[in-house]
């Protein structure tokens, strides 16, 4: 199981919004979405559809929720292991970030991406060979 890209919830809960305020973001999740060298990590999942399911902007129901997870299961998916987290700890010591954002970059690593999309980390950093890209912003591919 590889993929060049690792795509973090954001993207996710961006391509799920109906705010009209987001939809230059929601583009760009689609467009993102769209490509044939992405995944995710069972972490990212489990973000997309407690906050799909319980943020005050999409409140989507469970069932929708649960089948957008479903349709997600077809891209390749990193579960997490006991080999991430003891990764995602160590990433999270170095770069003095969350314990989660460690995982993502952890889960990455295991799937051979050499980028992550997203929102939360610094936009151009290397964590241990991992870039993180921010879709979102101008002039970003």
């Amino acid at each position: 199981m590889r993929a060049a890209f690792f795509i973090d919830t954001n993207v996710l809960l961006y391509r799920a919004s109906t705010d009209e305020g987001e939809r230059p973001k929601r583009m760009v999740a689609e467009a993102l979405l769209r490509r044939g060298d992405i995944g995710l990590s069972a972490q990212v999942l489990a973000e997309f559809y407690h906050n799909a399911t319980s943020k005050r902007g999409l409140r989507m129901s469970a069932e929708r929720a649960a089948a957008i997870v479903e349709s997600l299961t077809l891209l390749p998916v990193i579960p997490i292991t006991s080999e991430i987290v003891q990764t995602a700890i160590r990433l999270r010591q170095r770069y003095q970030i969350s314990y989660w954002d460690g995982a993502i970059i952890a889960a990455a690593k295991e799937l051979g991406a050499s980028t992550v999309y997203s929102e939360d980390l610094a936009h151009g950093q290397v964590y241990d060979g991992v870039t993180v890209l921010n879709p979102f912003l101008p002039d970003v591919e």
